[in-house]
């Protein structure tokens, strides 16, 4: 809603009214006129108290998602990274996310590092991301020169892990797909799957530091980077769980290594309601003066109060928009506005959505079906936007 006019109250204001429905977006209604109030308003608001300032929203960048673009013919694929990312024209998302490695929508499992005891990271490379996330990143900062980017790993190298595998759950049922874990490698929450030695941590953390600098080289400044991807979630596709009080322990580690490269370094991404896992984490001597920040996604909203409760001048951010089931749906789109509600109320200064674009149905390697704000239809290499 926009007003035409910012004179006294007292003087009659147009304002222009536009309406998004499930069958017509952004509908220009019939203007309202504004005058001097009678009674007792029904809505007020308070332009007095400013709360938060928000540094961005975004999107992140996903193997999967240039996978889609990538079947469309040039034009459309321009006119979409336009429309996602141009300043003042599209939805202008200016602050984006990465992951560190694969994610869940990444075309299969990989690490930058997957020889076994490589402590000197001599074998470490981006190759793999040459093909699908650094060109998809850079098409995007030809319209946002300002581009800003954070990042998180889904799963450390897997020699760095107890169990030596990616993954730490079986498919679900039915799901058709094959993640080659064994019972023996099953994760559980509540537990340290990161070798917590000195050797490994030191290793992991240097590991961030080769990342930032790789995609630096590209062109790519990464500015800050959370330890974990859903540090409490034993997932099909890649993850790792931790303890707060192992992340507190790599963090001591990883802090530094980033404050070196000017990188921040943030607590994240919180997927449950437990904000005593984040003070923990904050409370550490050695760890919590690194941390200027905490990121929440999922359950995780359940914690972002209490959090901002005890530190309001502590950065907050959303981290992952809920992905939804692949329907793209009326429905769902209302629930992303009472997400996006939520979050901002209770202090965060910036909302990440989460796949750019998808392949109709939106399945990911691991089954699983998500929702993205733009559809490809691979048999027609046409695209539609979605509700979202």
């Amino acid at each position: 809603m926009t007003s035409s006019s910012t004179s006294h109250t007292t003087t009659p204001r147009t304002v222009e009214w536009i309406v998004t429905t499930q069958d017509a977006p952004w509908r220009p209604q019939e203007p309202m006129l504004f005058s001097a109030m009678d009674g007792m308003p029904n809505v007020i608001v308070d332009v007095m108290t400013p709360k938060q300032t928000v540094d961005g929203i975004g999107g992140c960048f996903n193997e999967l998602g240039w996978a889609a673009l990538g079947l469309l013919s040039d034009n459309d694929r321009e006119a979409i990274l336009s429309d996602l990312f141009t300043p003042g024209e599209g939805l202008n998302l200016s602050l984006c996310r990465m992951p560190v490695g694969a994610n869940d929508f990444s075309t299969d499992w990989y690490s930058y590092d997957e020889v076994d005891g490589d402590f000197e990271l001599e074998h470490f490379s981006i190759d793999h991301d040459r093909a699908t996330l650094v060109p998809f990143i850079q098409a995007a900062q030809r319209y946002q020169g300002d581009l800003r980017l954070w990042a998180s790993p889904w799963s450390p190298p897997t020699w760095m892990k107890t169990n030596g595998h990616y993954a730490a759950a079986r498919p679900w049922d039915g799901s058709a797909v094959d993640n080659g874990i064994r019972d023996d490698q099953l994760g559980e929450e509540g537990t340290d799957m990161f070798i917590l030695e000195d050797r490994y941590l030191e290793t992991y953390a240097r590991y961030f530091a080769r990342f930032v600098k790789a995609y630096g080289d590209e062109g790519i400044r990464v500015e800050m980077v959370m330890p974990q991807n859903e540090f409490n979630s034993a997932q099909v596709f890649p993850s790792c769980v931790w303890t707060a009080e192992g992340l507190a322990r790599f963090i001591a580690v990883l802090g530094p290594a980033m404050d070196r490269l000017g990188v921040k370094v943030f607590l994240g991404t919180q997927e449950r309601p437990h904000d005593a896992q984040v003070e923990t984490v904050l409370s550490d001597p050695a760890a919590g003066p690194w941390v200027q920040g905490v990121g929440f996604q999922w359950a995780g909203k359940g914690a972002i109060a209490a959090v901002h409760h005890a530190h309001p001048d502590l950065a907050l951010y959303q981290t992952e928009q809920e992905c939804g089931d692949g329907r793209n749906d009326w429905r769902f789109a209302r629930h992303t506005w009472g997400l996006m509600r939520h979050f901002f109320l209770n202090g965060a200064q910036a909302y990440t959505y989460w796949n750019l674009a998808l392949t109709e149905g939106g399945v990911s390697r691991w089954g699983w079906a998500q929702n993205s704000l733009v559809v490809v239809d691979p048999h027609t290499n046409t695209f539609r936007y979605t509700h979202e």
